[in-house]
């Protein structure tokens, strides 16, 4: 399997998990629908992987296929956790260190690219900042860009520290969860409910204030915690969807979240497409 369909499978597969606060089969949310979700993967997933693409061209022409595909904003958080794992994945070597490459070698032009493309998407809660701002022409590389932010947005984290939350955090889980037999809707639940506890979500944080995403974090932790000592967690299932119903009632939208569960999925699956090479 290519990587614009190994892109796909984890887009469609984050899908078929119950995230409380996101879209997923179980229920819409906020606005948007699954087929959006399913419409924006297939639209991205050519450019996202396309073969030698600088980051900045596959980040935009992915934000500019979603847009025609569904007119809204699905995946701006997607596209760049997975960007630098579809181009690290044409390079030779271990996948976390040709990330790391990638990454370092992500210039001005880059920035630019980047920078269109998130005002393309226009993601919600975006706000002003004092230096480097995507509302002007950027002047820095595109790693420095992503250093400056880290600190208000989880996915400029994760460029900052070598998509750590997917390699180090995500991948492992899933391969846990799998190895005690959960299903890969299951793990990925898992793998949201955790995260969710961890790390304060960048999306909600944006939008509704940092102390809303950390009371979402305290308010989370107690479930992740059950679920994850969990022998079937599909016991689970209505405690999950009230939980989803509570959030989306409120609003509160863990976007970031869902988007580390698809990049974390998408570096498993890239890392056993490697093994299997």
């Amino acid at each position: 399997m290519g990587i614009a369909a190994l892109f796909e499978r984890a887009c469609l597969a984050e899908l078929d998990a119950l995230k409380p606060g996101n879209v997923h089969r179980f229920a819409a949310g906020h606005g948007m629908t699954v087929s959006e979700f399913e419409a924006s993967a297939a639209a991205a997933a050519p450019a996202i992987a396309r073969p030698g693409a600088p980051l900045g061209a596959r980040i935009l022409e992915a934000v500019g296929a979603t847009r025609a595909a569904v007119g809204t904003n699905t995946n701006l958080g997607i596209l760049l956790l997975c960007a630098p794992l579809a181009a690290a994945a044409e390079r030779s070597g271990p996948l976390r260190r040709a990330v790391i490459e990638v990454l370092a070698a992500s210039d001005h032009d880059d920035t630019r690219k980047v920078y269109a493309a998130i005002r393309l998407a226009r993601p919600g809660g975006l706000g002003r900042v004092a230096k480097a701002d995507v509302a002007e022409e950027p002047d820095l590389p595109l790693l420095e860009a992503m250093r400056l932010a880290e600190a208000r947005d989880r996915v400029a984290w994760n460029w900052a520290h070598g998509l750590a939350d997917p390699f180090e955090v995500g991948a492992p889980l899933l391969d846990a969860l799998e190895a005690r037999g959960w299903s890969e809707p299951w793990a990925l639940t898992g793998l949201h409910l955790h995260l969710l506890a961890r790390i304060p979500d960048s999306h909600v944080a944006r939008k509704f204030g940092r102390d809303t995403a950390e009371a979402l974090r305290a308010e989370a932790a107690p479930l992740a915690r059950r679920l994850l000592a969990a022998v079937r967690p599909e016991r689970f299932e209505e405690e999950l969807l009230a939980f989803d119903t509570v959030l989306k009632a409120r609003g509160l939208n863990p976007g970031t979240t869902a988007d580390l569960v698809v990049a974390s999925l998408f570096a498993r699956l890239l890392l056993r497409a490697g093994a299997n090479r």
